[in-house]
């Protein structure tokens, strides 16, 4: 057994920010991953095009900055060479492919007691530490909704995870099940390739360019949030006119009112309006009633034909599995039940940092947190 000062469970960005804000503090900690590199979900499990949807300057992890040379709107492979060169100034090193399976706080020693799978040994190692930051991200395991007769479908079945670019799907009848950023991004990539591209749009959205992001990021500190909820929503009405012709509705509440009690992030438009109303990308408002074949029946009474379904259906957490003894920090679904601000902090030394769906600056804030709370114990 290996007695530690804290442990930090998952290396993606959060975890590798967590891992900075220790060191700045000179506090000894150890990280746990369970990958075999670095922010897999940047590595190993995004699309080609992928950019930071926010600019560069909100979405850099703490005390270091993205070069000046980079662009606003950060591609992925830029990003995850600023993560390399991260991992390298702050000197961290993950402990990989250690797949957690059970932590538990004892009482009598006052410590966490984590028992991690070694991938490459098979055997299980036991950790302890007076404090363990779970960093696990929204994002852990993919998540692919049952539908009947979906082990019939004639063609390729993917997860988001598993699409890297549309160039594989030219003239090829292809469906995207959720409009998500990502859904409506790769649906994007799938009509500039070529391919006859659908997408589910079954609940309203709110869809936001970059530009009215940028906007509301400056006129938050002075409007009261319904206020601003008005004038983007007009923004966007004034931008991209009526979109219920094309399938799409908005919704009755604001988009920054949605993000801060749902979670629900409004759609940032990198091209796919374009190209719904130029009929290169079909809206289906409907959802999947089921499969027969290669045969896609729906729920409003029609059938359409498709070589490939992409899910763009999220991630569920499995955090709830793993942790033992926790009541107050996180819900079932691995996300932080307190509210802000104070939703990082949970009992006995267990913190959370990445799980209130506030993005990299929200993160980076809660990781500085976490630091100092754990330096005032110390």
């Amino acid at each position: 057994m290996q007695e530690q000062v804290a442990i930090i469970v998952g290396a993606g960005t959060s975890g590798l920010a967590m891992a900075a804000c220790l060191s700045q503090q000179s506090i000894p900690y150890i990280i746990l991953e369970r990958e075999d590199c670095i922010a897999s979900i940047w590595k190993k499990y995004s699309y080609d095009r992928l950019h930071l949807h926010l600019a560069k300057e909100i979405c850099e992890l703490p005390y270091m900055s993205f070069p000046a040379s980079y662009p606003k709107y950060v591609p992925k492979n830029m990003f995850t060479q600023y993560l390399d060169d991260y991992v390298s100034h702050f000197k961290i090193s993950p402990m990989y492919q250690r797949n957690v399976e059970s932590s538990e706080y004892n009482e009598v020693s006052k410590r966490w007691f984590v028992k991690a799978r070694n991938a490459s040994s098979g055997e299980v190692e036991i950790y302890c530490a007076k404090f363990l930051v779970v960093a696990t991200g929204e994002t852990t395991n993919p998540y692919i909704p049952e539908v009947e007769g979906l082990n019939t479908f004639t063609g390729e079945v993917l997860h988001s995870t598993q699409f890297k670019s549309g160039k594989d799907f030219k003239n090829k009848n292809v469906l995207v099940v959720g409009s998500g950023n990502s859904g409506m991004e790769i649906a994007l990539d799938l009509a500039n390739h070529g391919a006859k591209t659908s997408i589910i749009i079954r609940s309203p959205i709110h869809i936001l360019s970059r530009e009215m992001m940028d906007f509301a990021r400056i006129l938050v500190k002075y409007l009261k949030p319904s206020l601003l909820d008005s004038l983007v929503v007009m923004l966007s009405k004034l931008v991209y006119g009526d979109l219920t012709k094309y399938g799409i509705r908005r919704p009755a509440e604001g988009p920054f009112y949605m993000k801060r009690m749902y979670g629900k992030y409004p759609l940032i438009d990198v091209g796919t309006c374009k190209k719904i109303k130029s009929g290169e990308i079909q809206v289906l408002p409907t959802e999947i009633l089921n499969i027969r074949g290669n045969d896609i029946i729906f729920k409003n009474g029609k059938s359409h034909p498709f070589d490939t379904i992409v899910f763009c259906t999220g991630f569920k957490r499995s955090t709830n599995l793993w942790l033992k003894g926790d009541d107050y920090l996180l819900n079932e679904d691995g996300l932080a039940k307190p509210n802000n601000p104070n939703h990082w902090k949970g009992k006995n030394g267990l913190y959370c940092v990445g799980l209130l769906q506030r993005g990299f600056y929200g993160a980076s804030t809660e990781t500085q947190n976490i630091a100092n709370d754990i330096k005032s114990i110390m």
